[in-house]
């Protein structure tokens, strides 16, 4: 005997009032969007505390050319790298990743401090110089660093350069202090 018509306007009726599994199957709605944008705060944070962590180590390794420590220890490219990197312990791989570049020029006015990033291909123009200059000179010292993104979608893009990277950039522009020349080589 097939069923009445009552019972399954009764089913219906009963499925419609019942609230089990509401909040799963909103979960289920929702999550997605929650955990990406979790993850993209998360990611950003990362990225501000690397930024700072650069700043940070950028402000204390110019002081050694500021104060002429490093023209009077005659430091070499790679020996004031090795100073850099001695500070830059933590989330960053200095061997392979950290760039430096330090520029002299007689006055603020000729400094230049462009993004050593290709436009077209948008990758890292390595054109890093050595150059702590003499007491009196105005000085750049910059330090890069290729930072992996992971979190790319949902209009959310940090990344400048190829790869899924964000090229993060720490300066810091001052006039050396009086000091005994020492060696000033450029390279």
């Amino acid at each position: 005997m097939p069923p009445s018509t009552a019972s399954k306007t009764n089913i219906l009726r009963r499925f419609g009032r019942n609230r089990k599994g509401a909040a799963a199957v909103e979960f289920a709605l929702v999550a997605p969007i929650f955990f990406a944008v979790l993850f993209a705060i998360i990611e950003l944070a990362l990225v501000f505390f690397a930024s700072q962590i650069l700043e940070t180590v950028t402000q204390d390794s110019a002081r050694l050319v500021m104060t002429g420590q490093a023209q009077g220890a005659s430091l070499t490219k790679e020996q004031f790298k090795d100073a850099v990197c001695g500070k830059l312990t933590v989330m960053f791989d200095c061997a392979n990743g950290v760039s430096i570049d330090v520029r002299s020029y007689p006055s603020f006015a000729g400094v230049n401090i462009d993004e050593p990033i290709d436009s077209s291909s948008k990758t890292f123009i390595n054109d890093m110089k050595y150059c702590p200059g003499k007491d009196g000179d105005v000085v750049v010292v910059r330090l890069f660093y290729p930072w992996p993104v992971f979190v790319t979608g949902l209009g959310f893009n940090l990344t400048n350069m190829v790869g899924g990277k964000r090229l993060l950039t720490a300066t810091a522009a001052f006039q050396n202090e009086p000091f005994p020349t020492g060696g000033t080589t450029c390279s």
